[in-house]
């Protein structure tokens, strides 16, 4: 299996990259097979809220904090944009870190 985060291969039954701690395989749905958002724990600037939601629409990082700065600049979306970041920062929750190994710190 390969994680859609870093490209790298990684064990068929895992259910987080070992290298970037992304969920893969059966973590990445839930319930009726509906994705979850998640603030992400791996990817994050300030709070990562755009590192979950490019996680969760599977886009580049980059792009999605890219977008956030426009739409916050934009004349008049300032204190929208702001305000919507900290909304989310407190809503969204935080996605489960990958449990701490041994064997992967060593690689």
């Amino acid at each position: 299996m390969t994680c859609a985060r870093c490209s790298r291969d990684i064990e068929q039954d895992s259910g987080y990259c070992r290298f970037c701690g992304a969920a893969v395989g059966a973590n990445r749905v839930s319930g009726f097979g509906a994705r979850r958002l998640f603030r992400s724990a791996v990817d994050r600037k300030v709070a990562g809220v755009c590192g979950g939601l490019a996680d969760y629409f599977e886009v580049d990082p980059t792009l999605v904090r890219l977008a956030v700065i426009v739409l916050t600049i934009y004349p008049g979306a300032i204190f929208f944009g702001l305000l919507a970041y900290v909304i989310a920062w407190a809503i969204i929750p935080l996605a489960p870190r990958a449990p701490f190994h041994a064997a992967a710190s060593a690689v």
